[in-house]
């Protein structure tokens, strides 16, 4: 290490120099240079920067003037680039949001432990806007940080991950909650599904019976429904094959995406032949409204969806949500259903027709067994109070009977 005294416009400082490890990207050799008060400071501060490259990987002087959001933008492209559907980008680029809020244009090597922790904190209280944020959204902004800082950590701008033993906060459960979470809230029972389907053929709009119906006995997810193409409709074998997903998060119709589907597996479904008959028809309406359409000067895009505007362009999910809430006005069922309830419901018709459970997760595309478990379990066990209760009315029988004999 050389050391030499230096004028500058404040004074005299001690500058200190020497070799580093060579750049393991361009070989190039590299020199670490420092400046203090005193010789002993600079080279302090020389052997400091040598220790963190030669043990570590990191140069101090890239970490050091590296920011978190350029740092987060890059993690971005790649995490895009690995193939990751375009729901999950979308709610990772939310996340990235909230975590700007508080890092942005802060190094990342000079986020702590204690920093990071605090930021969680102060989502749990009053980060959104004044108001906490949801504990599933601060799970989710700990889950894609703890990402960022691996690959901040694999690239060597940081040493340490600052999320590693952070906690997020816990919200403490009332019973409030634990009755309003119910997992009977997230589904239709037989006679509230009959009242809704009564409903739908009554003052449903034009597609709501298809889509409704549909969904109740096939246990598709909407945006499944609505990728759904007519070479997707096997009428011979009263199938259909699910194999994408629609997405389109501006609701533009023009703007739509097609995706696999969220196992990226493709799945083949068994439905009633009155469903099948009824789509039929439907994709010869749309046969016959498309030659029609044709000779019309106007744009019409032919996609041969099932589930098609006049111009042929698919709907968006949203659309489906939209014509449900008006539907859901109209009955008197107090819970709050989406479409993703259909495929809670049928996940309930089928266990009380005894399906088996591997069976069920195969049928609407379930690879995790906790949301299909905690409904089968759900129904198995109403189903097992009924037994009980028609057991204990037949030996009421019984003894009514032997009673009134003696």
């Amino acid at each position: 290490m050389h050391c030499r005294k230096v004028k500058l416009k404040s004074g005299t400082a001690w500058e200190c120099f020497d070799d580093a490890p060579r750049d393991p990207v361009t070989g190039k050799r590299r020199q670490i240079k420092r400046r203090g008060k005193t010789m002993s400071e600079a080279k302090s501060r020389v052997e400091s920067v040598l220790d963190s490259l030669r043990v570590d990987g990191i140069d101090e002087r890239i970490s050091a003037t590296t920011s978190f959001d350029k740092v987060a933008n890059n993690w971005l492209e790649i995490y895009e680039a690995a193939g990751k559907k375009s729901g999950s980008i979308r709610v990772r680029t939310k996340e990235i949001k909230i975590l700007n809020k508080y890092f942005a244009k802060m190094p990342i090597s000079d986020i702590t432990h204690y920093i990071y922790q605090d930021m969680l904190l102060n989502l749990d209280k009053d980060g959104n806007n004044g108001e906490p944020y949801a504990e599933n959204t601060i799970s989710g902004v700990n889950t894609c940080a703890n990402m960022i800082f691996k690959y901040a950590k694999r690239n060597k701008l940081i040493k340490d991950n600052p999320r590693e033993d952070a906690v997020v906060p816990k919200k403490p459960i009332t019973v409030e909650d634990l009755e309003s979470n119910s997992i009977e809230e997230t589904y239709f029972e037989s006679d509230e599904l009959i009242l809704f389907l009564d409903a739908v053929m009554k003052i449903g709009l034009e597609l709501d019976r298809e889509w409704f119906y549909t969904l109740a006995f096939s246990g598709v997810r909407s945006g499944e429904l609505l990728a759904l193409k007519k070479s997707d409709l096997d009428s011979e074998e009263n199938t259909i094959r699910v194999s994408k997903t629609m997405s389109n998060p501006d609701n533009n119709m023009r703007k739509y995406k097609l995706e696999t589907t969220k196992t990226n597996k493709v799945r083949i479904i068994n439905i009633e032949k009155l469903i099948m008959e009824m789509l039929k028809k439907l994709v010869h309406k749309n046969d016959v409204h498309k030659m029609k359409y044709r000779n019309q000067t106007e744009d019409f895009h032919d996609a041969d969806f099932v589930f098609q505007r006049p111009n042929g362009y698919p709907f968006a999910t949203k659309n489906v949500g939209d014509r449900m809430k008006r539907i859901m006005k109209y009955v008197n069922i107090g819970k709050h259903l989406t479409p993703h309830s259909f495929r809670h419901t049928h996940i309930s018709m089928l266990t009380e027709a005894g399906v088996d459970l591997p069976t069920i997760m195969e049928r609407v595309g379930h690879e995790d067994p906790d949301t299909t478990l905690k409904v089968y379990t759900h129904v198995t066990e109403k189903m097992k109070i009924k037994s009980v209760d028609s057991v204990t009315e037949h030996h009421a029988d019984l003894l009514k009977k032997t009673m009134l004999e003696t």
